[in-house]
């Protein structure tokens, strides 16, 4: 009778300790768009969360996913330098070269297709590339995933995102594509022009901005949207100041990177690549898929002069046969000073995204 006393005692003792299994719901996150912008798509299998976004943010910048510890998605991607990197094209960790320009990451969340060449078709994917990729991390999934598995903060971080335990690559990249998502960039000069051309209310700052806009840079984006101006209007417009689509614009007639027909396999999509957005650009350049062109004057007098023939240069390119635009000098400054108005210096400074560790 004792025995069995005693026994009932641990036993009661032991049902008594043992905990309930933990759960937490993840904090719904509202990304804050601006007025004139068009609402931004969400996954519904990686909705928006304050706690994934956070976990987002470290691992954007944590260098335990490259192989030698050295790098993180912010080597190629800079806030300092509307997150891209300002080389003609990145390297990875061991000193090899890529073969194109590292894209600005901004206003992604609007996106339908991902890379220069489209490969990709969500943001999600598109993040799982850079790190195995052995010209860039240079990482296999299952190692960064194990390094991750060693830090408890990391464990309770992914736990607090997901609601769940375990850490894997598809939940690295929801997470991390959470926090590109939040990287918005919409306060320009250009915005408050956009604005005030389309009828929009405008705050007492942006009619402050709007009282100083120079003569100068109106000229600039009459010619920005004339067909018979600079004629930039069919590839770039919007409050997102892009379209979505890949365009041949007559960079070479023999191309040494068949951009998006390396993934159609389609003739016709031979030196095609994504058109990008044309904001912040004083922070991005260089410009182009191969950052041929390291300054605005450059690209300008591509457009004006240098456009080359070939069978799939897009039709909508004006005047291809006589090599462009031909823009005077005091066009050329007049559209270089509207570019310019398309710079959003508040992104660039907002401490939501910058390093965590620092």
């Amino acid at each position: 009778m004792i025995r069995f006393f005693f026994i009932i005692i641990f036993l009661s003792t032991l049902f008594s300790c043992r905990k309930d299994k933990v759960s937490f719901t993840p904090t719904p996150f509202t990304v804050e768009i601006p007025s004139h912008f068009p609402q931004m798509p969400i996954p519904e299998d990686n909705p928006m969360t304050r706690e994934g976004v956070d976990l987002g943010r470290h691992l954007f910048y944590e260098t335990k996913l490259s192989g030698d510890r050295t790098m993180s998605c912010a080597s190629c991607h800079q806030i300092s330098k509307g997150f891209a990197d300002n080389l003609a094209v990145p390297v990875g960790i061991e000193g090899v070269p890529g073969t194109r320009n590292s894209m600005p990451l901004f206003n992604l969340g609007w996106d339908d297709f991902y890379t220069w060449d489209g490969r990709q078709a969500t943001l999600e994917e598109q993040i799982l590339e850079p790190v195995p990729n052995p010209i860039e991390m240079h990482l296999a999934w299952k190692d960064a995933v194990y390094r991750l598995q060693l830090d408890v903060a990391y464990r309770n971080k992914f736990f607090r995102a997901f609601g769940e335990e375990g850490i894997d690559s598809i939940k690295v990249s929801k997470a991390i594509a959470q926090f590109i998502r939040t990287i918005v960039s919409g306060a320009s000069t250009f915005d408050v022009m956009y604005k005030f051309e389309n009828g929009l209310s405008l705050s007492d700052s942006e009619n402050t901005v709007l009282q100083g806009i120079e003569a100068e840079t109106w000229a600039g984006y009459d010619l920005f949207k004339s067909l018979n101006g600079a004629d930039c209007f069919h590839c770039h417009n919007g409050p997102l100041m892009r379209v979505k689509k890949f365009s041949n614009n007559g960079l070479d007639i023999a191309f040494n990177d068949q951009g998006r027909a390396l993934v159609t396999q389609n003739d016709s999509d031979r030196g095609k690549f994504k058109v990008p957005s044309l904001r912040n650009l004083s922070a991005t350049g260089p410009y182009m898929h191969d950052g041929r062109f390291n300054s605005l004057e450059e690209v300008i007098e591509h457009y004006s002069t240098g456009i080359q023939q070939s069978e799939t240069l897009d039709p909508l390119i004006e005047f291809s046969s006589q090599g462009g635009v031909q823009l005077d000098e005091l066009e050329k400054q007049w559209l270089k000073t509207f570019l310019l108005s398309l710079n959003d210096t508040n992104y660039i400074n907002n401490p939501k995204f910058r390093d965590p560790f620092n």
